[in-house]
């Protein structure tokens, strides 16, 4: 089985699909932000949860210009009775499209399958695509656990805010705290750092390691 494999920095893949809203492409999304994911399969526990959560997110994402993108290898009439049981369930409406995608290309396109777990179901990949369709990060889940959403939308502000102050965010950063900024290049660099750091508004434990405020 030929399966792509993607790496952060590539073209997003172009692709013509049918969705739970109608034909889609990816190119569709230019000027957008883009969170494509996989799911195993319709109608199962962990999927379920993950598309609730989704769902219950979707204002958060739309704040950040960002469109939520769903996709399984199921049918679209399956993708239909499945959203409408989540209302049925739930009350929540899903309120992004879900791809359904038959025949796998997309799936292997992507590369979201993974041939020694299962050639019958995606695993569960979640892809960021920028508003120039550049892949910028990738996460992986295996079939038995869910994926947390609250990281998902932590990341994708955390690239945003990168492309927007030209920082780096340290572990577990959260929006409102404060940045980092790349280490000097050259010995240069590092000399105008240590004596002036303050000029360029840093506070620095080291000449490599800075923070600064983004407010």
């Amino acid at each position: 089985m030929e399966i792509n494999h993607l790496s952060i920095g590539m073209t997003a893949p172009d692709f013509t699909a049918v969705t739970t809203f109608g034909p889609l492409k990816m190119s569709d999304f230019k000027g957008r932000w883009v969170v494509l994911f996989s799911h195993p399969g319709d109608f199962t526990p962990v999927c379920t949860s993950e598309f609730l959560a989704f769902a219950q997110n979707a204002p958060e994402f739309d704040k950040l210009n960002a469109n939520l993108v769903g996709l399984s290898i199921d049918s679209n009439p399956s993708h239909l009775a499945w959203v409408n049981s989540i209302y049925l369930n739930t009350g929540v409406q899903v309120p992004f499209p879900v791809i359904a995608d038959r025949s796998g290309d997309i799936a292997r396109l992507y590369g979201m399958l993974a041939p020694d777990v299962s050639t019958t179901q995606t695993v569960r990949n979640v892809f960021f695509i920028d508003p120039k369709q550049i892949i910028r990060a990738i996460l992986i889940y295996p079939l038995t656990n869910g994926r947390c959403i609250s990281e998902i939308l932590r990341l994708l502000q955390a690239l945003q805010t990168t492309d927007e102050f030209n920082v780096v965010t340290p572990a577990c950063w959260q929006p409102g705290e404060p940045a980092m900024v790349p280490a000097p290049a050259t010995y240069e660099q590092l000399v105008e750092r240590e004596s002036n750091p303050t000029g360029e508004g840093l506070e620095c434990k080291d000449w490599y390691w800075c923070y600064k405020s983004i407010e």
